[in-house]
């Protein structure tokens, strides 16, 4: 339990915050309320599990169905009351079958905590006065101690009167010593027992101090963080430093989320800050929140706390809704109005708009076509330069071979050697010259489309890209292409340029097509599509 009356005590004067909040754990609270199905998922398959393992009681001898039974209670000592109570009666049956003072007795220490946690005072202090102590080991002795201090404190919380306060105050602080006398002084239940002893003799330094020793140098899991944080919280309240507090039951409330725990108080403190402060969209989620906990676990006295506060905050919900209602009519109206007047304009303005876009339309669809033929006719004219100064290049060549061979045969005409000239014209080889006119043609192309073999591989996967051998620039299948890129699409033109028949280079680029990603359709409007530099 979370000292609940002491909180709701301090929360119920009159709160004056400060306007910034800790806004982002809220909102990470808030995610976390959405997700809470899916912590209570996970300990419902948990509880399940130890279900399956005590199916067959035969197989068991009584000290393992203690075990089990003990922890299905620890399961439900803070997520259901009933269900934890119903186990407890197993112990207490396997205790008694057994004949062992000390499980008997620790089975006593169980059950006053659920009592004391659903709200049943009387009946768990009952429990716990009847625990005999002198059967107790060490470890049970703490815990008892242990629990009967807090009961006492919360007690004193409950009664509210300064004289019996004070009284259970000073029983719950000899408890709290009797418990830290059996633990390490640097242990987490030590530093926890004295903060809180601390925190009732109204040491708020001292308290603060171990508390945030605690939170340095422990790895404490989620229902140790919660009960840490939240009674930390209290501190805040009294100092007035309701930022901190917020900050601290907000950390608790997700912690206790995530742990599935329903015997809960942070988020119900939690919820009356908010209150206080002004958010109560907040304040209603979360104390609808305390309610379904409550109502779950089954905690009669937190049942009847929720519902003293519920109706306020609801009914403050209310007057914020109704609020906003009529807030929005009046803006309806008053825009309702501006519409009426702004739609007469928006026609206008709409008649005139489209007209301008129809106008910009045609601007634009003109500029494109415009710039699309300026990219042409610029690459045409690129490509024409590179190739006449190519064409005049080997026309040279040839011209100047020709002359030289044709000196050649006159003068051995003119000597009747008929055998050089024969050996002259058979040194003519006439696939050299066909390579070396290719070559040459690579060599300008690639200077127009330097990125155009990596282009033409990006059509096909990896495996089906084709790559220059040796010393060419180009191959046969990339040529082809390279001409259909200069607008030579012709099967006629293409077989005598590369001195192939139409079948042939037919066959070259349906083999070639058919192994691209790309449609045979699309495939040459994407070898179009390869730019020049």
């Amino acid at each position: 339990m979370k000292y609940l009356f002491t909180f709701l005590l301090v929360v119920s004067c009159n709160l004056s915050f400060a306007s910034t909040l800790p806004d982002s754990t809220l909102q990470k609270l808030d995610q976390i309320l959405e997700q809470r199905q899916l912590f209570d998922a996970q300990k419902n398959k948990e509880i399940s599990a130890l279900k399956q393992s005590i199916i067959n009681t035969e197989k068991l001898d009584v000290y393992q169905q203690f075990k089990i039974y003990s922890s299905l209670y620890d399961q439900y000592r803070t997520y259901s009351y009933d269900s934890a109570f119903i186990y407890i009666n197993k112990l207490q049956k396997l205790a008694a079958k057994i004949k062992d003072p000390s499980l008997i007795e620790s089975v006593k220490i169980k059950q006053g905590f659920i009592l004391l946690s659903s709200g049943m005072f009387k009946e768990g202090f009952d429990t716990l006065n009847a625990v005999k102590t002198k059967h107790l080991p060490a470890t049970l002795k703490q815990e008892y101690y242990s629990l009967m201090g807090t009961s006492y404190y919360n007690l004193g919380d409950y009664n509210k009167d300064t004289y019996y306060t004070n009284k259970y105050n000073q029983l719950g602080s000899r408890f709290i010593d009797s418990a830290s006398a059996l633990l390490s002084p640097n242990s987490y239940d030590y530093l926890s027992m004295q903060a809180l002893k601390d925190l009732k003799e109204n040491k708020l330094d001292t308290a603060l101090g171990i508390f945030q020793k605690i939170l340095a140098n422990f790895r404490l899991n989620n229902h140790q963080y919660a009960i840490t944080t939240s009674t930390m919280s209290d501190i805040y309240i009294r100092r007035s430093d309701y930022n901190n507090a917020i900050e601290l039951l907000a950390q608790a409330a997700i912690a206790d989320i995530k742990s599935s725990t329903k015997e809960t108080t942070a988020i119900l403190i939690l919820a009356n800050l908010l209150y206080q402060q002004g958010d109560v969209k907040r304040a209603y989620d979360y104390i609808k929140q305390a309610s379904e906990d409550a109502a779950f676990y089954g905690a009669r006295q937190r049942k009847i706390q929720v519902s003293s506060v519920m109706p306020i905050i609801a009914g403050e919900k209310l007057n914020s809704i109704e609020a906003q209602k009529r807030a929005l009519i009046m803006y309806s109206s008053i825009i309702t109005l501006l519409t009426l007047v702004i739609i007469g304009f928006i026609f206008i303005i709409i008649k005139q708009v489209k007209k301008l876009k129809e106008a910009e339309k045609v601007i634009t669809a003109s500029n494109a076509s415009l710039q699309e033929m300026n990219h042409t006719l610029l690459e045409a004219e690129k490509i024409k330069e590179e190739y006449i100064g190519y064409s005049f290049h080997i026309n040279s060549n040839y011209i100047d071979k020709i002359g030289r061979f044709k000196k050649v045969i006159v003068q051995n005409v003119e000597a009747r050697k008929l055998d050089e000239i024969k050996l002259h014209v058979n040194r003519i080889d006439l696939k050299k010259e066909r390579e070396e006119l290719y070559h040459g043609f690579d060599k300008v192309f690639l200077r127009l489309f330097p990125h155009f073999v990596p282009d033409f591989n990006a059509l096909f996967k990896e495996e089906d890209q084709i790559r220059p051998t040796g010393l060419e620039l180009l191959n046969t299948e990339l040529r082809i292409f390279a001409l259909i890129r200069l607008g030579i699409t012709d099967n006629e033109k293409i077989a005598q340029i590369l001195d192939f028949s139409v079948n042939t280079i037919y066959s070259y680029k349906t083999r070639i097509k058919n192994k691209s990603w790309v449609s045979n359709d699309e495939f040459e409007d994407k070898i179009m599509a390869i730019k020049a530099i």
